[in-house]
């Protein structure tokens, strides 16, 4: 069931249910998570059996603030400590060694941990309600079915796992993709999934150079995180990504093929959809067309949702003009070359 974040009785609800050990689907402001009691070892299994994941892929330990991290982390590096002073809250998630005696499960019975203190203030609301229940921290992996579009409003949520769990709605997602995450576990920090903080940005806050994977030449040394397979955040149709001119070339020949199709043809449920930046024709009953914003904040605050309402429309092919060589544009390229990966 859906119920409005900001109201007292849902929060305390929402409590209740993790206190039992149940899950709740909880807004932030990347991504809706499907959240439980990170020490309580039957909720976190609860949801790996909700999503489908599986067991040995760790799931990212939501906090209320800083200094909350002491409960799970082993140690904090001091670059670690100054990228939670900049960031937290915030969409950024550190991965850090893991005290040993909590979150075993949640952390996927791996060494590290990753820690997050999200911005959204339905999150922080019932972050401080479960803190003061003796609750520290929520695992809460994206509210969906395991590789599956990430949800950005609590609909998706109820749409993906059922109107049985209770959902904490607190609008559409502002950021619109997952958090940034950096492996603090070594002599140097090193960005293992890219968001819309950048390296930069990040390596400022850090006071060291923030390394890329392909920088720190990781190999089988990176600890296990969330969003770390090839295949990932993909919609049921097969997606495609593009270049301007292919894209360009490939919809023309659509669109006179649509034109010079008989009229139930052309009236039959669309097969294909576009998202590009490009000028395209336009789209039909049988051709689906969305312009991806210039901007890379506007078209990572969009990109789950177009992805679902193509789905939604029952399109089997989805293209997708690939976006800039741009840092700006890190995260949504991550986001859309793993829907792509076979």
């Amino acid at each position: 069931m859906i119920r409005p974040g900001t109201d007292p009785a849902a929060i305390a609800a929402a409590v209740a249910a993790l206190q039992s050990g149940d899950c709740v689907g909880l807004p932030t402001e990347t991504v809706y998570g499907l959240a439980a009691d990170a020490a309580n070892d039957n909720g976190v299994a609860r949801i790996f059996a909700l999503k489908g994941r599986p067991t040995d892929h760790p799931l990212i330990v939501h906090v209320a603030n800083a200094q909350a991290s002491n409960v799970f982390a082993a140690e904090v590096p001091p670059f670690a400590r100054a990228l939670m002073a900049a960031h937290w809250p915030g969409p950024l998630t550190l991965i850090v060694p893991r005290r040993p005696e909590v979150a075993a499960r949640a952390a996927g019975g791996h060494a590290s941990i990753g820690l997050r203190c999200p911005a959204h203030p339905v999150a922080q609301a019932l972050l401080a309600a479960c803190a003061a229940q003796g609750l520290h921290g929520l695992a809460a992996p994206s509210a969906n079915r395991f590789g599956h579009l990430s949800p950005t409003r609590a609909e998706h949520v109820a749409a993906e796992l059922g109107p049985d769990l209770l959902v904490l709605d607190g609008g559409a997602c502002p950021v619109g993709i997952e958090s940034a995450i950096v492996d603090c576990t070594r002599a140097q920090p090193v960005l293992l999934r890219p968001g819309m903080l950048g390296a930069d940005v990040l390596s400022h806050s850090a006071g060291v150079p923030v390394l890329a994977r392909e920088q720190a030449n990781l190999a089988q040394a990176a600890p296990r995180s969330s969003g770390d397979l090839a295949q990932h955040y993909a919609p049921r149709a097969t997606l495609r990504l593009m270049g301007a001119a292919e894209l360009k070339s490939a919809s023309a020949l659509v669109a006179e093929s649509l034109a010079a199709a008989p009229a139930t043809t052309q009236r039959a449920a669309p097969r294909i959809a576009i998202y590009a930046r490009s000028p395209l024709p336009l789209g039909s009953q049988s051709l689906l067309v969305r312009r991806m914003p210039d901007d890379a904040v506007a078209a990572a605050q969009q990109l789950f949702e177009v992805l679902r309402g193509f789905d939604d429309a029952g399109v089997k092919l989805i293209w997708v003009e690939h976006v800039p060589a741009h840092p700006a544009w890190d995260g949504v390229r991550d986001r859309l070359s793993r829907a792509a990966a076979p």
